[in-house]
């Protein structure tokens, strides 16, 4: 009995020993940081376009006119967008949906949309404005008007053309009758003239007369058969050389003249060799018409605050103006010949040569 007293009492002391020393806390496991994505930084600018009819991806000027947007967003941190145009009643719609999109520069791309970026501009005095290829007389506060002395690079390409022709017949044709299509055409045949007063030679230039201001056109930017079609016709009359200026139309006359053989092409706004690389084989050189240095310049203008409206022309002399390699056809172009360009550059620059009727 007095066994099972002593071992009663020793469980009640365990007990209240027990009861006396808790039992340590355990910490509880950490959940893992619920990861947090940064918002980006609002972009620090917008550069907006609208195209012309051509489309974005024209491998021409508008192409090119989006790249210089698209540098525009690596170099300065804004953003870049643009609106198509299918047809020439898309020009108020699309300046109008980007005048209510907090745009700080809008691009519009062509001579067409000369009269909605007025309209456009002239309504709403505080948003700025870039054309190009046109620009305003009177000037416009609010736009900056881009032009291209398109005539100096075709003056060389004309020179080139008239250099190695073995047909002794060079072509051109545009897709408009307006001033940025023809100042190619207008260079272009001086260049020929050029260079039969210079060698004495009488290579003749097919589609357009510089004199009477007229020539050959398809009548629109887009329909590459009439490109192919206008080339095979200037082919057939001899021409072995041909500059087509004309946008996408003149990638037509590319497919003409790579399918029949025997001539060359001279692109324009872009170096072809690049934009186009399938007709490599064929494109002698290009008349670059920078359009992208145009877009970066003036967004750098907006984004320093030194924008101002008026005109701005593009010349050999700030290079946004030039002819591409001759790449692959290097050497078709003797040396003399390229030693000429070098001194012609300088007396266009220099005003001693004329590259305007």
């Amino acid at each position: 009995m007095r066994k099972m007293y002593m071992t009663i009492t020793l469980l009640v002391l365990a007990s209240l020993l027990l009861t006396a020393c808790p039992t340590p806390a355990v910490s509880p496991t950490p959940l893992p940081a619920t990861p947090t994505t940064a918002a980006p930084p609002p972009a620090a600018g917008k550069v907006c376009q609208v195209t012309d009819t051509g489309g974005v991806d024209d491998k021409s000027f508008n192409q090119t006119a989006w790249k210089g947007a698209q540098d525009t967003a690596a170099e300065l941190g804004w953003e870049a967008t643009f609106l198509e145009s299918e047809q020439q009643t898309d020009y108020e719609k699309n300046i109008n949906e980007f005048l209510a999109s907090d745009c700080d520069l809008i691009v519009t791309v062509g001579f067409l949309l000369g009269d909605a970026t007025k309209a456009a501009a002239e309504a709403n005095p505080d948003q700025k404005f870039q054309i190009l290829d046109f620009a305003y007389d009177p000037a416009i506060d609010n736009v900056w008007g881009q032009v291209y002395a398109t005539d100096q690079g075709a003056f060389l390409a004309g020179y080139v053309a008239a250099a190695v022709t073995k047909t002794g017949k060079v072509g051109t044709f545009g897709g408009i009758n307006i001033p940025p299509v023809t100042d190619f055409m207008d260079g272009f045949a001086l260049g020929v003239a050029y260079y039969n007063e210079q060698n004495g030679t009488n290579i003749e230039v097919l589609g357009w007369d510089v004199e009477a201001h007229d020539g050959l056109f398809t009548g629109d930017f887009t329909d590459q058969d009439k490109g192919r079609q206008t080339a095979e016709s200037l082919m057939d009359e001899g021409a072995d050389i041909i500059m087509p200026v004309a946008g996408p139309v003149g990638l037509g006359a590319a497919a003409a003249v790579q399918d029949r053989g025997g001539a060359y092409i001279i692109g324009v706004d872009t170096d072809w060799t690049v934009s186009a690389p399938e007709y490599a084989d064929i494109v002698l050189t290009s008349v670059e018409k920078r359009l992208d240095l145009s877009v970066l310049t003036a967004s750098k203008a907006v984004a320093d605050g030194s924008y101002a409206g008026g005109t701005q022309v593009s010349t050999l002399e700030n290079g946004e103006i030039g002819i591409s390699p001759f790449h692959g056809l290097d050497t078709m172009v003797p040396d003399n010949v390229k030693a000429d360009l070098e001194q012609i550059t300088a007396d266009i620059i220099a005003g001693t040569i004329q590259t305007k009727p």
